[in-house]
Formats: structure tokens, sequence, C-alpha cells
């Protein structure tokens, strides 16, 4: 019974040690790999990097169709 309780306590105290340790910032989106302050970066952004993966099927295909 004792192991156990040693066994939580130490499980506990390691868990928590770690998200004391994460040195992220405050607030939300500290710990986001890009930037949310200005929303017209954030859109261009978002566009640029959901646009290139929408076009490259049409722009591969019209590669192809052209290639002779």
């Amino acid at each position: 019974m004792a192991l156990a309780r040693i066994l939580q306590i130490s499980r506990r105290n390691f868990t928590t040690s770690l998200v004391r340790r994460a040195g992220y910032g405050e607030g939300p989106g500290s710990n986001l790999p890009f930037q949310i302050e200005n929303k017209w970066r954030l859109l261009a952004v978002m566009t640029t990097f959901f646009g290139a993966g929408f076009a490259t099927p049409f722009l591969l295909v019209r590669f192809q169709l052209k290639k002779h």
C-alpha cells in the first residue's frame, strides 16, 4: 500500500514539474509555431499554405497535359 502511494505521489510530481518547465508564455496562442496577433498576416500565410496544397494537383495535371 505504501509503495502504491509513493508511486502515485512521484508520478504527480513528475507531471507537474514538466508543466512548470514547459517554457511557454502566457495567453492563448503563445505555444503556436506562427504568430496570430496580426490577422491580415495570418490570413495571407494560411491562404498561401492551403492554396498551394489545393492548387498543386491542378498544376501537375496541366503540366502533364501540356507535355508533348
